[in-house]
């Protein structure tokens, strides 16, 4: 199966997820010159960037190793892109990793700082 396709399939299956979680999901695959995040949402007080990562397997390791140190910086410039064209300097900031692995999820809060 395509990689783009099942990129999607989960990235939805994440956006239910977080809603399921109490999340407010208020944008998907937000872009911009930084870069891209998968989802945007609201949840506990906190302005959330999720990045979602999915293995069928663990042949690669686990889905949230896939997050490391230069994809959380471009989450990260992405996330002040997002803040500066909203207008928003004074909501608190939190960066989770929804975490796939064949049928299991895991929703990884403050993965990274």
């Amino acid at each position: 199966m395509n990689k783009r396709i099942v990129g999607k399939e989960k990235e939805a299956l994440a956006a239910k997820l977080l809603s399921l979680h109490g999340y407010e999901v208020i944008a998907r695959n937000y872009r911009c010159r930084s870069g891209e995040v998968d989802v945007i949402a609201k949840e506990d007080g906190y302005l959330v960037f999720i990045e979602v990562k999915y293995r069928s397997s663990l042949r690669f390791g686990e889905p949230q190793l896939a997050v490391n140190g230069h994809k959380q910086g471009k989450i990260k410039e992405v996330a002040r892109w997002y803040c500066h064209a909203e207008g928003i300097d004074d909501y608190p900031i939190r960066y989770d990793v929804v975490a796939i692995l064949g049928k299991k999820y895991q929703i990884i809060k403050n993965a990274f700082y």
